[in-house]
């Protein structure tokens, strides 16, 4: 296993440095990529982390069987910013979409994971939840480095499963039988999403490619078809949650989470039965922390608690849309069949900025140089002397109400704009109870440093003709 490591490493090795002298390698295939983010999927929403209710037996093998990371983080605290991480490589203080209003858009000049992908020959495909430029504007994903794009743009209109339309780079796709109803229609849009990526997956197959299956689930308004598998599993589940929108959200929450398990696993056969299983590297991931919904007098950390431990009690502070350890971790696995070492767990700690320029690692290229990111490519697959994994002076992330800092196991937070700087070390206070600020006055002042020159004066992409995006037609 680790010569096989090795051996891939300098052979990355070789690749770069052949493609620096412009000599292109002969018989270098490239690993496949496959990135599945979840949306608002939380820590402990899986059967492998202690879910007493949660069954995602296909989520917990590619955990059992490559490597899952108790610490990396997301990139915001919300749906919006925190795919402007991942995509630009940059943490909040420079990326260009910094809030969850809706309507904001890459800037025409940002590059992304795809345009790195693409410039090093991989056929590049997106399906889902884009919420970094509507239709009509400088962010739409075909003008970043995305070959084809399936599915939401403006992310307010992937809220609904059953929307009147789809957007295929740029042109929308009307849907059979929805009628604008956000719970019930006759073409559920997640379903049809996940064939798109299926159909992609199998026409790339002879190329490297890279799939990002942004999808919606479990977020949004809770509805699927009658006949989905999982609802009928829940659907007759009596439980003392509290009501959301519907009567049996939580149970179409839980049928949700267990469905794209099995979508999971849907790609992984795929994969396998195209031969292709063991050149593909697979992510897993949330996108920013969970909700604790359906709470109650006898569920305080929500129904499901996706940020409350099963076997110790000790719960992450806060949730999605704060700062705080709630609001941040989010479940992390990637599975690569004898490149990543099974059973791994790695505490490294990391977020979404990294993504691009360990994916650029992987493609045997270079990130760009606006990147925030450290590569974990020694950690996926082994330090060697020639790798050693490098770590991050901090971790940065802001909005427009606070921000906050990571600097080992020290976390500054600034909740709100009002409120003073917390200061935890995380080492010994996980749930964020001990505010050491007064204590550690010096360690704060250095983490203000970090935060004085992570920010940057925001930019913003451009609307070029509002009359065709999602807030353009009275009927969207």
């Amino acid at each position: 296993m680790k010569s096989k490591k090795i051996s891939y490493i300098l052979l990355t090795l070789v690749f770069i440095a052949m493609t620096a002298c412009n000599t292109k390698p002969e018989k270098v295939k490239k690993p496949n990529i496959v990135y599945i983010m979840m949306d608002e999927w939380g820590y402990f929403e899986s059967s492998g982390m202690g879910h007493p209710i949660f069954e995602t037996p296909t989520i917990d093998r590619l955990a059992s069987n490559g490597m899952r990371f108790t610490q990396f983080l997301a990139g915001g605290n919300v749906c919006a910013p925190t795919r402007s991480t991942f995509i630009t490589g940059q943490h909040t203080g420079h990326t260009t979409v910094r809030s969850n209003s809706g309507g904001l858009s890459l800037a025409a000049e940002d590059i992304t994971i795809a345009n790195v992908l693409k410039d090093a020959g991989y056929a590049t495909g997106g399906f889902g939840k884009w919420g970094l430029g509507d239709v009509g504007t400088t962010g739409v994903p075909e003008n970043h480095g995305f070959d084809t794009f399936f599915g939401y743009y403006h992310q307010v209109h992937a809220h609904t499963y059953y929307p009147r339309y789809l957007v295929h780079n740029s042109e929308k796709v009307p849907l059979e039988g929805n009628t604008g109803d956000f719970l019930s229609g006759e073409t559920f849009s997640h379903h049809l999403i996940h064939e798109k990526g299926l159909e992609f997956i199998r026409s790339k197959k002879e190329e490297p490619f890279f799939a990002y299956m942004a999808w919606t689930p479990p977020h949004g308004y809770w509805a699927m078809p009658e006949d989905e598998p999982t609802w009928q599993k829940y659907k007759n589940k009596e439980w003392d949650a509290t009501n959301q929108k519907g009567k049996y959200d939580a149970q179409m929450y839980a049928a949700m989470v267990e469905m794209v398990d099995r979508q999971v696993g849907e790609i992984v056969t795929l994969l396998e039965e195209l031969g292709i299983a063991d050149n593909t590297i697979i992510f897993v991931s949330g996108d920013n922390g969970g909700q604790p919904y359906f709470k109650n007098e006898n569920h305080p950390h929500g129904f499901f608690a996706p940020n409350l431990n099963p076997e110790t009690g000790k719960r992450f502070r806060g949730g999605k849309g704060n700062f705080y350890e709630g609001g941040l971790r989010i479940p992390f696995i990637a599975y690569w069949p004898e490149q990543i070492a099974p059973g791994s767990v790695s505490n490294h700690l990391g977020y979404f900025p990294d993504i691009m320029p360990t994916l650029a690692d992987i493609a045997g290229t270079k990130a760009p140089a606006s990147t925030d990111g450290v590569s974990i490519a020694p950690t996926l697959f082994g330090e060697t002397l020639e790798f050693s994994q490098k770590q991050h002076d901090y971790l940065y992330w802001e909005d427009l109400k606070g921000r906050a800092i990571r600097m080992g196991d020290w976390k500054a937070i600034k909740p709100n704009k009002q409120a003073d700087y917390e200061l935890y070390d995380l080492s010994s206070d996980i749930e964020e109870q001990h505010n050491l600020a007064t204590e550690h006055p010096e360690i704060l002042e250095k983490m203000l440093r970090y935060a004085q020159q992570a920010h940057t004066p925001p930019k913003q992409g451009k609307v070029l003709d509002a009359s065709v995006g999602f807030k353009g037609h009275k009927k969207d």
